[in-house]
């Protein structure tokens, strides 16, 4: 063929090819008509989304191609995944990993690492561990967290996983659960581990500073952990050592740790506890403005609720729980030191976080238990299972912990209305729902939960966008999405672009709604139509599809990464 003939084939194929709907690109999924929130926080736009695989490969007008599968999607919005900055899902995934309640809000990746992970074991912590997962026929066969979340995305789970690394989990690798300082050496086996993690694809160093023992921790132990999680890019994230009396101190410890360690930092789930310090909310946030005006990246998360959710533990001082539960216990048991502990319980105290003094045993809403004879008393306050057994708020508390076996999950309604709507609005702020991702049914019922289990999203997007108008929609995408893994450094996820992976929720926003009460947490969420994670559809029309495509999310010092491409790859 001569080439000036050749030239006018190939012309006139690739013509017919643009114009000739048989030829249009062909796509694995065509999600259509949608109003497209594409997590930028940008106003929204009616577009088609082409996916092809575990990718977004086109966004646009796309009603001349074609696909395997066509979603329409008029009247709905589409936006990126959700991110749920704070999970507790870890041992829930294990034993059911549809991770319903989550996914029925867009969760399309759980976060974990709050002051605990899943790793590093050392052989007494896997053999405690082991024991608590048995009932659930769980054998923990793995050592490192990178293994873990191997182990879990080999389980099958349906949504993306990531983790922190545990500075409460460092600790007690080396130090068990001693009130002391480490060792030089202690010290740097514990930034050898958090390396170690780090190089695994931990996303950083988590902190809980209120409960035993990583309430032990100095700051210079924190900054060592955090200089070393920095050195990977890592970042600092903590439930702060006071969100009450002591607040505005802790907020600057986490700042001098950021500063110190040269790096980013997060406040787990920000808020005002106790109604005497809900004043303080204002000075705060100043503080946390004034850090971030000065250069460091400052960032916080949050949940919707104006009650939190945790042990009685936390309306006991960290000295008595120092060894462990079967030190606690004996504590308890002994009369002279368990009047000490009911003397501390009741007296206020700015050396350590009081939850009962701060919300009162009225207000404390008894929801865990590990002894099916105490059950009964799940959904009632503390004041009134002590009302009906002839004691004090206090001795029924430490009764509970003993007869229970546990630290026995409780609700502390702790925050105010005004607070927690001003918190939703800051445009630094995320979200987490500080629980596990569950099923309304089989083993999970046993126990009662907070509602933010079942509703953190939902409530977002109707209480605050949808009702009281506290931020837009675009916003709170933005804020679900791209702010996070912008915070975690997480690449190719948390928004809808051309080349990201294909986490994508279609939802009915004049529909979403929580349904999840303090009274009867076991409820779905409803609104969400359809969810896809890595390109594969977790949810269709509001039921769950029963895939599990998750993979593992990798922090920005995962070995594993190419520097040949120009940018970070996960290993997915």
């Amino acid at each position: 063929m001569k080439r000036s003939t050749c030239i006018g084939f190939c012309a006139g194929v690739l013509a017919f090819a643009l114009t000739h709907p048989a030829c249009a690109a062909q796509y694995d999924l065509l999600i259509t008509n949608g109003l497209v929130y594409d997590g930028s926080g940008a106003k929204p736009y009616v577009a088609d989304i082409g996916i092809n695989g575990d990718r977004i490969a086109k966004i646009g007008q796309l009603q001349a191609d074609t696909a395997r599968e066509v979603i329409e999607a008029r009247g709905l919005s589409v936006a990126p995944g959700f991110i749920n900055m704070l999970s507790w899902a870890t041992e829930s995934l294990l034993i059911d990993g549809s991770s319903q309640s989550n996914i029925r809000q867009g969760v399309a990746l759980e976060v974990f690492g709050e002051g605990n992970s899943m790793g590093p074991l050392n052989p007494a912590m896997k053999a405690r561990l082991d024991k608590r997962l048995e009932a659930w026929n769980v054998d923990v066969s793995w050592t490192t967290l990178g293994e873990y979340l191997d182990h879990l995305v080999a389980s099958g789970v349906s949504p993306n996983v990531a983790s922190f690394v545990g500075a409460t989990t460092v600790r007690v690798h080396e130090l068990g659960m001693h009130d002391r300082a480490p060792t030089p050496d202690e010290l740097q086996r514990m930034q050898d581990l958090v390396a170690e993690a780090m190089r695994e694809g931990a996303l950083g160093i988590g902190s809980a500073l209120i409960y035993a023992p990583g309430f032990y921790a100095g700051t210079d132990e924190l900054v060592a952990l955090t200089r070393t999680a920095g050195s990977y890019g890592g970042m600092y994230i903590s439930h702060m050592r006071s969100e009450g009396n002591q607040l505005l101190r802790a907020i600057e410890e986490l700042i001098s740790i950021a500063e110190r360690a040269a790096t980013r930092a997060e406040i787990y789930h920000l808020k005002v506890g106790g109604r005497d310090n809900w004043p303080k909310f204002s000075q705060a946030i100043a503080i946390i403005e004034d850090a971030r005006a000065r250069g460091l990246p400052i960032t916080a998360n949050m949940y919707t609720y104006t009650a939190g959710s945790t042990g009685l533990d936390a309306a006991m001082p960290p000295w008595s729980q120092e060894g462990g539960y079967a030190s606690w216990k004996a504590r308890l048991q002994d009369p002279q030191t368990r009047n000490r502990i009911a003397q501390a319980m009741v007296t206020p105290s700015d050396d350590w976080e009081n939850l009962l003094l701060a919300a009162g045993p009225e207000n404390v809403l008894l929801v865990g238990f590990h002894n099916p004879e105490l059950r009964q008393y799940a959904g009632r306050t503390l004041a009134e299972v002590a009302r009906s057994n002839n004691t004090s708020p206090v001795e029924m508390a430490m009764d509970l912990v003993i007869a229970d076996g546990s630290r026995v999950q409780a609700v502390y309604f702790l925050m105010s209305e005004a607070n927690v709507a001003a918190t939703v609005a800051l445009p630094w702020v995320s979200f987490g729902s500080d629980a596990a991702s569950i099923a309304n049914e089989g083993v999970f019922l046993q126990r009662s939960t907070h509602p933010r289990t079942y509703g953190n999203f939902a409530r977002l997007l109707s209480k605050y966008v949808r009702e009281e108008q506290v931020l837009s929609m675009a916003e709170a995408i933005r804020k679900l999405t791209r702010l996070p893994a912008t915070n975690l450094r997480i690449r190719d996820r948390g928004e809808l672009q051309p080349g990201y992976f294909a986490d994508v929720v279609v939802f009915d926003p004049r529909r979403i709604a929580e349904h999840a009460t303090y009274k009867n947490p076991h409820q779905y969420s409803t609104g969400m139509v359809h969810v896809f994670v890595n390109g594969e559809q977790v949810l269709r029309d509001g039921n769950h599809t029963g895939r599990l495509p998750g993979r593992v999310v990798r922090g920005p010092g995962w070995q594993g990464h190419r520097t040949d491409v120009g940018r970070h790859v996960q290993a997915q």
